[in-house]
């Protein structure tokens, strides 16, 4: 299995595993003890989170694609 592989392979299932938290917390009708802007801010930490780690994703997939096309030209120098 290739870097770049890895890399979409662990981005999707941690981006999946946030996308199941924000679900359960989105799903929670205001519980009694939070505050009445709970579900807004659910909303706005979990998309910031998902977006980050998305961003971060992509700059690691390019980073995993050129050291795999570093590991191809090494092996075929040899």
């Amino acid at each position: 299995m290739s870097k770049k592989e890895r890399v979409v392979l662990v981005t999707v299932i941690i981006e999946a595993a946030l996308a199941g938290l924000w679900w359960y917390l989105a799903s929670m009708a205001n519980p009694d003890h939070v505050t009445a802007d709970f579900q807004q801010v659910v909303r706005q930490t979990m998309g910031t989170a998902m977006g980050a780690l998305l961003a971060i994703g992509v700059m690691l997939f390019f980073v995993a694609a050129r050291n795999d096309r570093k590991t191809i030209e090494d092996k075929m120098r040899r």
